[in-house]
């Protein structure tokens, strides 16, 4: 097995930081704005808008924390993301086009219109903080994971990777962003189904992968405790499709070119949420037959089974496909990192700084403040992620799911209904959401092993007590933030008639489609973005195609072909499409000037 990276692995990796630092150089131009650098001037195609909002919702954690659970419990990881295939399906169905329709800059923007100045401030100063300390946490994972695996230095792979994700946000904002993010789920989506090929081809193919490995896992997860493990799931189901029908990550959809084009950038999460976990998971799975003892292949981890996925990998890829893999674990934490710190950087900007502190800042000004606040954080995600090396004695897997059903459910409860409730009074949300976090504290604090122990019949492993606190987090924080909310409806007799009023503009605006020529739709020249974006495509295809050339095996020169042909189809498909919208454009615009002759006539 081939522990370390090769000379060759280290230039493919070297090569992915420079194209994605390119990328935010090259979008750059496309900046001119704060509606541009925090949401794209909201002019973007599907097909960017929609990989954007897939990569952020989850991070190399897929390839650490979740591929142990895949590793120990089999297919029952596969909840999970399907539950965020559930979620994406509902904001095709339904929320999408409501949060497209806010016609805001920022997700907090359109909770000052529902929720008013006060949950304003309250969203901000709570939204902000969760997010750079998951960032921070992700980070950390990140170089942790790279020190004991390939002997990375920890504290350089950390400084090195949130500088990279700093500077792409920097130059290019949001269309920088959502540009590294369509290629960085292209890059992750092939090296993916290389392993899972590969890892198939070991095994001797599909129908040996049935017979030989347990779908249940290397601990047969389904069948202890059936009962807390199909709960979990139903649970599982439940928070992902709150988390992500919520209005605070309406950003998602804010940059969508209009509400058709949000809409279709759903469908794309949705159709990459239940295809890409059947091919992620693969590798992990497998190890659970060829290498059932982790402990021994890395013997200084000490959550060895966090590292199945390159266990794999290490024994199946050719020579440098490793330092593609290592760039797709890169992308999976770099496109969470980076919008969430664009996204931030957007919130104190527009909703403090603007609303609060100058609200007769210009955009210039507005502009300066953004980059200075991208700055800021950028180095706080860093030095965050530097002081976090406790958690490598725990597990990735319990850390994200318990952050997310403990801390950032009672946040995200309120902002759930905020679309669909229209008559409450401002203090239901704020009030919630403090109701909500001391739930969770009661929680966290009674739901002690021997209580569980004692209710459920039987001494507990420690999975099951992770199973059973996310749980009732989930339930609890559900029955009192959704209950107090409408009670607190119930209880307000009289909406002040400003708020009123504005709460009515509101959703008169959420319930009428964007469309083409409409105040808010996209101004922007969408050529212009599909021919930078294919333009870096093509070149990146190319290295991957010179990648060929590494001495290798056919079958490994095969897959180097195929990752690079693949990405120079996707490009010259686009530059395809490029000029199809220059001659759309070159169409209308004869027409508009002989309907302006025409009335000028008259």
């Amino acid at each position: 097995m081939n522990s370390t990276f090769s000379t060759y692995d280290l230039v493919v990796l070297g090569a992915y930081f420079a194209f994605m630092l390119l990328i935010g150089w090259v979008f750059r131009r496309a900046v001119s704005n704060t509606s541009d650098y925090f949401r794209g001037g909201g002019s973007m195609l599907w097909w960017m808008a929609g990989s954007s909002a897939f990569m952020t919702q989850f991070s190399a954690w897929t390839f650490t924390g979740a591929a142990a659970k895949a590793y120990e419990d089999g297919a029952i990881i596969l909840a999970l993301y399907f539950a965020n295939g559930l979620g994406f399906l509902g904001n095709y169905l339904l929320t999408a086009a409501k949060f497209r329709q806010a016609r805001v800059i920022t997700a907090v923007e359109a909770i000052r219109r529902r929720f008013g100045k006060v949950n304003e401030q309250v969203f901000t100063w709570l939204q902000i903080p969760l997010g750079t300390i998951y960032a921070g946490i992700w980070l950390n994972a990140l170089g942790l994971f790279f020190a004991a695996v390939f002997g990375f230095d920890v504290n350089t792979t950390i400084i090195l990777t949130g500088s990279a994700v700093l500077l792409v946000s920097l130059f290019g904002g949001a269309w920088a962003v959502s540009a590294s993010d369509f290629i960085q789920v292209v890059v992750l989506m092939l090296i993916t189904i290389v392993a899972a090929v590969f890892t198939l081809g070991k095994l001797g193919g599909i129908d040996a992968f049935f017979e030989t490995v347990p779908l249940t896992g290397k601990s047969n997860g389904l069948e202890i405790r059936s009962s807390i493990v199909y709960v979990w799931i139903i649970a599982i189901a439940v928070k992902q499709v709150v988390n992500v029908n919520n209005l605070l990550d309406s950003s998602r959809y804010l940059s969508a070119r209009n509400t058709k084009e949000a809409r279709k950038a759903a469908l794309l999460a949705t159709v990459l949420f239940f295809i890409g976990p059947v091919i992620w998971f693969i590798p992990p799975m497998a190890a659970a037959t060829m290498i059932p003892d982790m402990s021994a292949v890395f013997p200084n981890l000490s959550k060895p089974d966090e590292v199945a996925y390159v266990a794999i990998c290490l024994e199946i890829l050719p020579v440098g496909m490793m330092g593609m893999l290592a760039s797709g674990m890169f992308a999976a934490t770099m496109s969470s990192m980076d919008s969430g710190l664009n996204r931030n950087a957007g919130i104190f900007v527009r909703n403090f700084y603007f609303s609060v502190c100058r609200p007769q800042a210009d955009e210039k000004e507005l502009m300066l403040a953004g980059k200075l606040t991208t700055i800021t954080l950028g180095a706080l995600i860093i030095v965050i992620a530097l002081g976090l090396n406790q958690l490598k004695d725990m597990s990735l897997f319990d850390i994200m799911l318990q952050f997310g059903t403990l801390v950032a459910m009672p946040l995200i409860i309120p902002a759930m209904l905020a679309v669909f409730v229209k008559r409450s009074p401002d203090w239901a949300a704020w009030s919630a959401i403090l109701l909500g976090l001391i739930n969770s504290f009661a929680v966290k604090t009674l739901a002690t092993e021997a209580r569980l122990s004692a209710i459920i019949g039987g001494d507990l492993t420690s999975r099951e007590m992770s199973d059973l606190i996310l749980i009732i987090g989930v339930f609890s924080n559900l029955i009192v933030g959704v209950g107090w909310f409408f009670i607190a409806t119930a209880l307000s007799k009289h909406i002040p008639a400003k708020r009123e009023s504005e709460v009515k503009a509101f959703f008169a605006d959420v319930e009428q489609p964007v469309e083409e020529g409409d105040r808010d739709a996209g101004q922007d020249d969408p050529s212009l973005q599909v021919t930078l974006i294919s333009r870096v495509a093509l070149a990146y295809g190319g290295f991957m195609l010179i990648m060929a050339l590494i001495p290798n095996p056919l079958t490994g020169r095969l897959a180097f072909i195929f990752c690079g042909g693949s990405l120079i189809v996707i490009a010259l498909l686009l530059k395809r499409g490029a000029r199809a919208f220059t001659l759309q454009s070159k169409v209308k615009a004869p027409t508009a000037t002989s309907a302006t002759q025409d009335q000028t006539s008259a």
